[in-house]
């Protein structure tokens, strides 16, 4: 009689270990696809970021130094001096009030005081999802990596708070002239900055910072003594 030892594998039992070892692989390439887009999220979220804070960082430095100039020291606002002190050429900033997509200002890039010169006209904007640069009046740059990150946001918002200066002044203000006197402007400035990822769609991020200029505006002059 010949013995059950040597009998191979049936077809079901050959079928039904094949569905066992499919079911096996497809779980395994499963487990090792989904932990490869997690690599890729996480890398897409990393470089997203990165790119996003460098130019974050990039804007704030330079709006930081927005209004500084030569003249600074000496147009200083002193409470005895007689008349308002020296308007600063590069004090202005666009959009001054309004939030905007886009901000110019200017700061001396000379230890001489002069006229602000075009190569010291600088701004941000944000144009076709990239965020530019512009150095020198005309000149735009690109900031952000087109091929990393789309820039979806891009605001500026700036503030200003008004501190009269009027009870620093030898004479004192009238009661019937409310606007008298110096006011010193101290501006802020609030960057919103988004973006998702070109390589990995759904990654989107987006950073928020306040800048306070150090450059203060001082406008106004006190009474003269009658």
């Amino acid at each position: 009689m010949r013995g059950h030892a040597g009998r191979g594998f049936t077809l079901l039992e050959a079928l039904a270990g094949l569905a066992i070892g499919l079911i096996v692989v497809t779980a395994a390439t499963a487990f090792a696809l989904g932990h490869l887009r997690d690599d890729q999220a996480a890398w897409a979220r990393s470089r997203l970021l990165r790119e996003l804070r460098m130019a974050s960082d990039v804007v704030a430095h330079d709006l930081r130094r927005a209004g500084h100039w030569a003249g600074a020291a000496p147009a200083a606002w002193r409470p005895a001096a007689s008349g308002a002190p020296p308007a600063n050429p590069y004090a202005a900033l666009a959009p001054d009030a309004a939030a905007s997509d886009a901000v110019q200002f200017s700061y001396a890039s000379s230890a001489v005081p002069r006229p602000v010169a075009d190569d010291e006209r600088l701004g941000f904007r944000l144009r076709g999802g990239v965020v530019e640069m512009m150095l020198g009046a005309g000149r735009w740059q690109a900031l952000t990596d087109a091929g990393s990150v789309v820039v979806t946001e891009f605001t500026i918002t700036p503030t200003v708070e008004r501190i009269p200066l009027r009870s620093l002044c030898p004479t004192a203000c009238p009661a019937s002239a409310p606007e008298c006197g110096p006011v010193q402007s101290v501006r802020s400035v609030a960057i919103v900055l988004g973006g998702r990822s070109v390589a990995h769609p759904p990654v989107e991020r987006l950073l928020r910072s306040v800048v306070r200029l150090r450059n203060d505006v001082v406008a106004g002059a006190c009474p003269q003594a009658s």
